[in-house]
């Protein structure tokens, strides 16, 4: 999604303010632009279709200097990717903004201030905010006051950061429904959506509130409308864990990230879990006395995270016994809900900010839920400081578009969760052991199923030329086929689709032929001699099949199927490890056919809009 990134400081800032967009390029973007205030008090505006090199030749060719400035990465939402539309957006040479979000009501205020004489130069609606500011701050003869006003007309999701070339001193900054944070130095400050874009300039971060507005100079930073703490005393350290904006030896973010697993799923279970049982004060002091009272679990999610959604309702139902319900979060929050007693409201979020899900938990507050827990990777995001309680995922930065260990980092949390909501309702010590001794194994027999990398590669050359792949799973492993197939179609741009095996003969069944790769997930449990049946399916119409099995497993009637064995894991934690071969091979695929890997069309990193 866009990225802001602003500078007020003693030194230029173009560099800073460059440096910041590149390190927001995971984001997703297809334009980028700044504006600095130069030596003779004039506003200069660079901008470029395209990655954020290009903005950087043509700063290049000018040398542009200022010691405060506005840069931004644009995902477009209103008008094409063009130049004109790029950010910022400047006001009568005067008012230079950008913007994260959108507002609902730019039509209405467009054709007000065309009225007053204003001219558009783009489709945005983020030009209608910066004539609106310019036209406030004239009325009023204050930046802070005008902001503040335009502010009040809005309707919508905005983070913005402003300048005016009458005020040349001071940024102004604001947020309401899209992150935004304060990053603190010496003699300068900054301004950003993601302190990813300010590591390279400072540890020291403020997360700015809901309704907030932020004025800051070089030496001085205030907040108004909100807490009121000292700016001192919200400052928050980051250490180094936070900066993960280098590929190492890897050739892609991606393939770095899906190597990090098995270490990221050892960071996420320290301390939650003992030598035998799990450690349910990790979700918070209160955390007891609400999985006591809870009788009900409805989760809310979007993209990768609604399916690691389905893949703990499984855990829920099967460890406590209480029903557990997952829906889209654009689905549920535009519809009537029936709410039962004593339900818990969980929320899954890679960036904590994700647009759709955030507006559900609001709106959950005030339809009688028990309480509110969410899934997250990122502390002080919105949707952790809005939840009851929290549990991190402590994957790291994921920079790659596609999330990979986010998602099994995400499934970690939700087993443990599982777990100790069982503790209150029936689960055994004994079941409880058992799959906590699975939790310590599991890095380890991550570590292991990436070993088979070179054989999922070789599999890749077989799907370069295919226009449509089929996944299969049943039970726990149905939301993993539907994962695989969405991580192939991200990044390779193969229409894949994910199936529940048992479905085949309703209707998939048609599409199947020679030209269709199948790919399964089969590891030994209790369905698999049902999906053994529903392959034999497959293999008697032709079709191509990759299946992804265990030791334990025989295929043997299945001849013509190529297969890869993993290591065997508790069946339970199986899908954690099943989706390893799964990114590996989408990851491939990718690479085989030239698509940009870490950055896929059309896609943003954290959607921050509806």
């Amino acid at each position: 999604m866009c990225g802001i990134v602003g500078a007020a400081a003693e030194r230029n800032v173009v560099g800073i303010l460059l440096e910041g967009l590149q390190r927001l390029e995971y984001r997703g973007y297809d334009s980028a632009g700044l504006t600095v205030l130069n030596a003779d008090q004039q506003l200069k505006r660079y901008r470029a279709v395209g990655k954020v090199q290009a903005l950087k030749d043509t700063c290049r060719a000018e040398s542009p200097k200022g010691v405060i400035g506005i840069a931004h990465t644009r995902w477009a939402t209103h008008g094409k990717p063009t130049q004109n539309n790029a950010h910022p957006h400047v006001s009568s040479d005067t008012v230079s903004l950008v913007h994260n979000g959108i507002i609902e009501n730019h039509e209405a205020l467009r054709q007000e201030l065309t009225a007053q004489g204003y001219c558009f130069e783009s489709e945005t609606d983020t030009e209608v905010m910066a004539h609106l500011i310019h036209h406030l701050v004239a009325v009023c003869g204050d930046f802070r006051q005008g902001v503040n006003d335009a502010l009040t007309r809005l309707e919508g999701a905005y983070a913005i950061a402003v300048q005016h070339r009458d005020f040349p001193d001071r940024l102004i900054g604001a947020r309401q429904g899209s992150p935004l944070v304060v990053g603190l130095g010496i003699g300068e400050n900054f301004i950003a959506s993601d302190p990813q874009a300010l590591r390279p300039v400072t540890d020291r971060f403020i997360y700015l509130e809901e309704g907030e507005l932020v004025e800051l100079t070089q030496s001085e930073v205030s907040i108004f409308g909100g807490r009121e703490d000292s700016v001192a005393s919200r400052a928050v350290t980051l250490d180094s864990r936070d900066d993960a904006a280098d590929k190492g030896t890897f050739r892609h973010f991606m393939l770095k990230e899906i190597y990090e697993q098995p270490n990221a799923i050892r960071n996420t279970l320290q301390g939650r879990i003992g030598k035998n049982n799990i450690l349910s004060q990790a979700f918070g002091v209160e955390a007891g006395l609400l999985f006591e009272q809870t009788q009900a679990v409805q989760i809310v999610a979007c993209g990768t995270s609604y399916y690691s959604a389905l893949v703990a309702k499984y855990w829920v139902e099967a460890l406590t016994g209480l029903i557990c319900q997952v829906e889209i979060a654009s689905e549920w929050r535009y519809r009537t809900v029936a709410v039962a007693p004593n339900t818990l409201f969980l929320t899954i979020s890679q960036s904590g900010e994700t647009a759709d899900t955030l507006a559900a938990l609001r709106q959950s507050k005030s339809l009688g839920y028990l309480g509110s827990l969410c899934i997250c990777n990122v502390p002080n995001s919105s949707l952790v400081r809005e939840s009851d309680l929290c549990l991190m995922t402590e994957a790291g930065t994921e920079i790659g578009v596609a999330s990979t260990k986010a998602f099994t980092t995400q499934l970690a949390d939700l087993l443990m969760f599982a777990m100790a909501l069982g503790k209150y309702h029936g689960l055994t010590p004994e079941t409880e052991s058992e799959l906590v001794q699975a939790l310590h194994d599991l890095p380890t027999r991550l570590e292991e199923t990436l070993e088979i990398d070179q054989q999922v590669k070789a599999w890749a050359d077989q799907f370069i030329d295919k226009d449509n792949a089929l996944f299969l799973g049943r039970g726990l492993h149905y939301p993993i086929a539907m994962e695989g197939a969405l991580k192939l179609k991200e990044i390779s741009y193969i229409h894949a689709e994910g199936y529940p095996a048992g479905e085949l003969k309703h209707g998939p069944l048609a599409l199947v032929d020679e030209q269709m790769p199948v790919v399964c997930v089969a590891p030994t449990d209790e369905l698999l001699e049902k999906v053994k049946s529903n392959l034999q399916e497959v293999a008697a119409r032709g079709g191509s099949l990759y299946v992804f099995t265990d030791h334990q497993a025989d295929f043997s009637d299945l001849s013509e199927t190529q297969f890869i064995i993993l290591p065997t894991v508790h069946p339970m934690l199986a899908p954690i490890a099943f989706v390893l071969p799964l990114q590996l091979l989408s990851y491939h695929v990718a690479v085989l056919r030239g698509t940009d890997v870490d950055q896929p069309r059309n896609l943003a990193k954290s959607v921050t809009v509806e």
